[in-house]
Protein backbone atom coordinates (compact mmCIF):
# COMPACT_ATOMS: atom_id res chain seq x y z
CA UNK A 1 0.00 0.00 0.00
CA UNK A 2 1.66 3.63 -0.92
CA UNK A 3 1.76 6.36 0.66
CA UNK A 4 0.96 10.37 -0.36
CA UNK A 5 3.26 13.01 0.26
CA UNK A 6 1.82 16.57 0.70
CA UNK A 7 3.10 19.65 1.86
CA UNK A 8 1.11 21.87 4.41
CA UNK A 9 1.10 24.82 1.85
CA UNK A 10 2.57 26.25 -1.82
CA UNK A 11 5.36 28.28 0.83
CA UNK A 12 6.44 25.21 2.82
CA UNK A 13 6.98 22.99 -0.60
CA UNK A 14 8.75 25.95 -2.48
CA UNK A 15 11.07 26.35 0.31
CA UNK A 16 12.37 22.47 0.63
CA UNK A 17 12.09 21.98 -3.15
CA UNK A 18 14.12 24.86 -3.27
CA UNK A 19 17.03 23.78 -1.21
CA UNK A 20 20.39 23.71 -2.92
CA UNK A 21 20.51 20.64 -5.78
CA UNK A 22 22.23 17.85 -3.17
CA UNK A 23 20.01 18.57 -0.54
CA UNK A 24 16.94 18.90 -2.25
CA UNK A 25 17.64 15.01 -4.02
CA UNK A 26 18.50 13.60 -0.52
CA UNK A 27 15.16 14.62 0.41
CA UNK A 28 13.34 13.62 -2.98
CA UNK A 29 15.08 10.33 -2.72
CA UNK A 30 14.15 9.91 1.19
CA UNK A 31 10.66 11.14 0.09
CA UNK A 32 9.91 8.54 -2.60
CA UNK A 33 11.25 5.59 -0.14
CA UNK A 34 8.66 6.94 2.55
CA UNK A 35 5.69 6.63 -0.67
CA UNK A 36 6.86 3.24 -0.98
CA UNK A 37 7.73 1.52 2.33
CA UNK A 38 5.81 4.06 4.42
CA UNK A 39 6.90 7.04 7.02
CA UNK A 40 9.01 4.66 9.07
CA UNK A 41 12.74 4.31 7.22
CA UNK A 42 14.40 4.93 10.69
CA UNK A 43 17.72 6.65 10.77
CA UNK A 44 19.85 7.73 8.78
CA UNK A 45 16.45 8.97 6.68
CA UNK A 46 14.02 9.54 8.88
CA UNK A 47 13.82 10.26 13.14
CA UNK A 48 10.46 10.38 15.49
CA UNK A 49 10.67 13.86 17.47
CA UNK A 50 7.94 13.01 19.66
CA UNK A 51 4.31 13.76 19.68
CA UNK A 52 3.43 12.63 16.23
CA UNK A 53 6.38 14.45 14.77
CA UNK A 54 9.12 13.09 12.75
CA UNK A 55 11.79 14.69 10.54
CA UNK A 56 13.46 13.90 7.28
CA UNK A 57 17.26 14.11 7.03
CA UNK A 58 18.62 14.98 4.35
CA UNK A 59 22.18 15.58 3.36
CA UNK A 60 24.27 17.08 0.27
CA UNK A 61 27.58 18.45 -0.68
CA UNK A 62 25.88 21.85 0.36
CA UNK A 63 25.48 20.88 3.80
CA UNK A 64 22.64 19.35 5.79
CA UNK A 65 18.20 19.99 5.42
CA UNK A 66 15.27 19.18 7.31
CA UNK A 67 12.11 18.36 7.03
CA UNK A 68 9.39 18.02 9.57
CA UNK A 69 6.56 15.69 9.02
CA UNK A 70 3.96 13.65 10.35
CA UNK A 71 1.01 11.06 9.25
CA UNK A 72 -2.81 11.26 9.17
CA UNK A 73 -4.87 9.14 8.36
CA UNK A 74 -5.36 7.69 4.59
CA UNK A 75 -1.70 6.99 4.19
CA UNK A 76 -1.19 11.04 4.12
CA UNK A 77 2.36 12.34 4.89
CA UNK A 78 2.47 16.07 5.09
CA UNK A 79 5.73 17.72 5.15
CA UNK A 80 4.70 20.68 7.86
CA UNK A 81 8.22 22.78 7.60
CA UNK A 82 11.64 22.31 6.39
CA UNK A 83 14.90 24.43 6.34
CA UNK A 84 18.76 23.91 6.06
CA UNK A 85 20.55 23.13 9.08
CA UNK A 86 23.38 26.13 9.74
CA UNK A 87 24.41 24.52 13.29
CA UNK A 88 24.39 21.64 15.02
CA UNK A 89 21.15 21.62 17.18
CA UNK A 90 17.93 22.25 15.35
CA UNK A 91 17.36 25.55 16.61
CA UNK A 92 14.19 25.99 18.92
CA UNK A 93 12.50 28.01 16.51
CA UNK A 94 12.02 25.73 13.74
CA UNK A 95 11.37 23.50 15.91
CA UNK A 96 8.18 25.37 17.28
CA UNK A 97 6.98 26.18 13.76
CA UNK A 98 6.45 22.29 13.23
CA UNK A 99 4.82 21.40 15.91
CA UNK A 100 2.57 24.97 15.28
CA UNK A 101 2.02 23.06 12.20
CA UNK A 102 1.45 20.13 13.34
CA UNK A 103 -1.55 20.89 15.85
CA UNK A 104 -2.86 22.44 13.03
CA UNK A 105 -2.99 20.01 10.52
CA UNK A 106 -4.35 17.89 13.53
CA UNK A 107 -7.37 19.99 14.41
CA UNK A 108 -6.09 21.40 17.84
Amino acid sequence: MSYRVEFFNQKVMAEVLGWPAGIAASFAVVALRMVEHGPNLGLPHTRAMGDGLFEVRARGAEGIGRAFFCTLVGQRIVVLHGFVKKTQATPAAELKTARKRLKEVQGG
